[in-house]
């Protein structure tokens, strides 16, 4: 059982979010008032819009909402990593800005983790308002994800949750330039427990995430996590082989039986092409875990700081 004298803290990463900002902290502190402790800290990312400037106008009249403004867009979970690095809460709870994450559902997080859990995480159940195709393509990411990683990774799982303090100062530490929270957090263990919701439709605005982004982010989580990809490329390169030596001792004895070369130019264009693109398709793996070698090498920060509402 957790100390109730203790402190919650809300971040929430927002790049372009002007229209949901002043829904959402009313929300929050309506919600947040029945606790002795709290701060509300939202992590502007390189916002065009007029998010800051609304931040600053909340911060004047609630010191207990706070803002981190990044110099640049440096990619959601970056803006989450800077929001956990300056939160001081005994308890941290992440959520976005778009309102589908319901802030009424915050309670019960903080009531499991007052029962002695560490990691409260969350499950959609439905997805109102998202694409036929971007909701298999999400179902093949998860099933992907298992499949390839060392982790479970439950379907559904989102960026709202509860982190106890221990556990926030173990993903600070950590140094990997490339993030994957929903990843980190189910890697790290502790004590966790799952609470199913069903998100609300978007408050204002378009979802940043483009179909783009969101391959780029799976294809970062499945590197993150597993050599497995690797692994593949060599089994499909040694099945391949094989399947070309079968086929040469059947050219031979084609000759050597019946003096005849085995026909099919076609077949062989069709195979060199297709080898071909299996190579390239494994470079492309091979420089992938390259590339992030690269990066990881260089040690730059996740993110840099234009201004903040306090010094911590």
């Amino acid at each position: 059982m957790k100390n109730k004298n203790f402190k919650v803290s809300v971040v929430i990463p927002a790049f372009n979010e002007e229209g949901n900002i002043q829904e959402l902290t009313e929300k929050l502190v309506d919600i947040l008032k029945d606790y002795d402790d709290y701060e509300i800290l939202f992590v502007d990312d390189g916002s065009q819009d007029n998010t800051l400037e609304i931040l600053k106008r909340l911060h004047e009249k609630n010191s207990r909402i706070h803002y981190i403004s990044l110099a640049r867009n440096f990619g959601h979970q970056n803006a989450l990593k800077a929001g956990l690095d300056h939160a001081s809460g005994d308890c941290v709870v992440t959520m976005d800005a778009d309102l589908q994450h319901p802030p009424e559902l915050i309670p019960q997080l903080i009531e499991k983790w007052l029962e002695g859990y560490d990691v409260v995480y969350t499950i959609r159940k439905g997805d109102p308002g998202v694409s036929f195709i971007k909701r298999k393509t999400s179902g093949m990411f998860y099933r992907l994800m298992n499949r390839l990683s060392d982790i479970h990774l439950p379907r559904g799982a989102a960026d709202f949750r509860l982190l106890d303090r221990t556990v926030v100062d173990v993903l600070k530490d950590l140094k990997e330039y490339y993030l994957f929270f929903r990843g980190i957090t189910a890697w790290v263990g502790f004590r966790q427990c799952r609470i199913e919701y069903t998100p609300e439709k978007r408050f204002a605005g378009q979802s940043k995430y483009s179909m783009r982004r969101m391959l780029g982010f799976a294809l970062t989580g499945i590197t993150s996590f597993s050599l497995k990809p690797l692994r593949l490329s060599i089994l499909l390169g040694v099945s391949l082989a094989l399947l070309a030596f079968v086929y040469g001792v059947y050219v031979i004895l084609m000759k050597i039986f019946s003096g005849q070369a085995a026909p099919g130019w076609a077949s062989v264009l069709v195979s060199v092409l297709f080898i071909g693109g299996i190579q390239l398709i494994v470079l492309g793996i091979i420089g992938e875990y390259i590339g992030k070698l690269f990066m990881e090498s260089k040690q730059r920060p996740h993110y840099v700081i234009r201004e903040k509402s306090r010094e911590s």
